[in-house]
């Protein structure tokens, strides 16, 4: 029985090492190629420029030629595009012989459109143009909104901001279904089932399909972050957060802040930062030059004068000795740049080069790369 288990999880954990197989691109002697999460190079550093692994595959600049190549390393599509995009649900678009044109992983043209100008398919759709009206089209080349639109922005996790002929704002899916009717003087991305909007001048709410939520008092808010319930809101020059229904649950009081993750949010005294949970009470003091999100693994980054890694007791368990991506924190997108510990690894500079640290502190497979990018799913 207890053999039959041993088979059966090995089974279990075969397959799931290969159908969630990830793979980083990574610089070493000036050239780029892809390691796996032992940061062991499974394609060697071989090319001058190259792309993160994108449905399924990569695309990298060989000589003067773009081509696309399989997790094993192998070409999907030799060197032979002048230049080229990324694919997204199984097409591409590729200039060769001076013409842009969209083409399937066999390198077969798809006579999708005769627009001088096309655009490039993300998250499953890619915009039409006809004058100056915008609409969209499904990787079948079936344009399933007609250009009718003032703008629409980009796709995320399957939605965009879209304004109409009058200017007023609403959210799109990429199925072209109007998700909220455009309706606001302007809004933000749609995540977890609203966004944050305006109506008229200076109403500033919480927008969904059913309807507006006013926000008592608030002068701006900020969008959701993917995953969280609740958001920021400033009411009389104070940060404070708010939920999906537009009612404060922490009030302002804080001079900045940032989102909620795993319970936890970053807020500002006017000198430094610490951490307040849910309820709003501080559980970190006010004592780091920034911070950054707690990981599902407890620790979170902050800066003291480089950065490192607490616990929830606020205790130093990595050394502030790290350079991290820090920068906005992706406060103006509903999905904030991902810092510190991703899937129980966390990218890092040290001395001008980068490898990943695990939770206790080592550096992943004992190798710092000359530039590293996050790990992706390549299957």
């Amino acid at each position: 029985m207890k053999k039959a288990l041993l088979i059966t999880l090995a089974l279990v954990f075969g397959l799931q090492t290969l159908f969630s197989q990830e793979l980083a691109k990574a610089r070493m002697d000036g050239k780029f190629g892809y390691i796996n999460k032992n940061a062991k190079f499974v394609i060697q550093p071989q090319f001058k420029k190259a792309n993160s692994f994108a449905d399924g595959v990569a695309l990298v600049l060989e000589g003067k030629k773009w081509g696309y190549i399989n997790p094993d390393g192998k070409w999907l599509l030799e060197a032979q595009f002048d230049k080229a995009k990324d694919f997204n649900n199984g097409v591409a678009m590729v200039l060769k012989n001076k013409k842009w044109q969209y083409i399937d992983k066999e390198g077969k043209e798809l006579s999708y459109s005769n627009a001088e100008k096309i655009y490039p398919f993300k998250e499953g759709v890619a915009f039409v143009r006809e004058g100056k009206m915008v609409g969209l089209m499904n990787p079948k080349g079936e344009v399933i909104v007609k250009p009718q639109y003032k703008t629409i922005k980009g796709f995320q996790d399957g939605y965009a901001r879209f304004a109409n002929q009058s200017g007023q704002w609403g959210i799109i899916d990429n199925k072209g279904t109007i998700v909220i009717k455009p309706e606001y003087t302007s809004i933000g991305n749609y995540v977890n089932g609203v966004a944050r909007a305006e109506k008229g001048e200076e109403v500033f709410g919480i927008a969904s399909s059913n309807g507006f939520n006013k926000v008592d008092g608030a002068t701006k808010i900020w969008n959701f972050r993917v995953g969280g319930t609740y958001t920021i809101a400033r009411k009389d020059e104070k940060i404070g957060f708010i939920d999906k229904e537009g009612k404060w649950v922490i009030e302002p009081q804080f001079i900045k802040a940032k989102p909620f993750k795993n319970g936890y949010a970053g807020v500002f005294d006017g000198n430094k930062w610490g951490f307040i949970d849910t309820n709003g009470k501080v559980i970190i003091d006010y004592k780091y030059a920034d911070v950054d999100y707690f990981d599902t693994n407890g620790m979170a980054p902050v800066k003291i004068e480089d950065w490192g890694f607490v616990n929830l007791k606020g205790e130093l368990v990595i050394e502030a000795k790290y350079g991290i991506t820090a920068g906005s924190f992706g406060f103006l997108s509903g999905r904030a740049a991902e810092k510190g510990f991703v899937d129980g690894l966390a990218r890092v500079k040290y001395e001008k080069k980068w490898g990943f640290l695990t939770p206790d502190g080592k550096l992943l497979g004992d190798t710092w790369f000359e530039n590293a990018e996050p790990f992706v799913n390549v299957k």
